[in-house]
């Protein structure tokens, strides 16, 4: 593992503590998120392995751009959800922020925790699927761009799609 990785895992893992991703620990899923993410550079499983740990943690964006620079600052807090008193108001926020957006980096982190949630969606009884699919319009809408990471695109689409 590249050393910039393996720091960003090791700092995203503190942050993270004890959290759970539905029966895993969270490691579970930022780990999905960094695999899917390989083929697209040093900076994407950086990005992956912290793109919860300012909207999930006490972390602070300051804190992630002391540790990783302005750039991968500058990512993260795309990636972060916007605060709202519901879900649905957060993510309207958050795909505003995301349709403005011309950060490749977050967008294809995006499409990826999108991707590793939907497939954990596939295994979970608790209807998290149906609530992406739900999203997925709106979410597709803003975070995608033609050209860009269009492996992970079409394997979203074939799970909201139920193929």
């Amino acid at each position: 593992m590249h050393t910039n990785v393996q720091a960003a895992r090791e700092f995203a893992l503190r942050a993270h503590g004890s959290q759970q991703y539905g029966e895993h620990p969270y490691s579970y899923h930022l780990d999905a998120v960094a695999a899917l993410l390989e083929p697209f550079g040093d900076q994407a499983p950086v990005a992956a392995y912290l793109h919860d740990t300012v909207e999930d943690t006490a972390t602070t964006i300051e804190e992630i751009e002391a540790s990783f620079g302005q750039a991968m600052a500058e990512t993260v807090a795309i990636l972060t959800d916007e605060d709202g008193e519901t879900r649905s108001v957060r993510k309207a926020k958050t795909n505003a922020k995301l349709a403005a957006t011309t950060n490749t980096l977050a967008l294809t982190v995006k499409a990826a925790d999108r991707l590793a949630n939907l497939q954990e969606g596939q295994r979970d009884a608790a209807g998290k699927l149906e609530m992406y699919r739900r999203e997925h319009e709106a979410f597709r809408k803003a975070a995608y761009r033609d050209g860009l990471c269009e492996d992970l695109w079409q394997r979203i689409d074939a799970i909201i799609a139920g193929e």
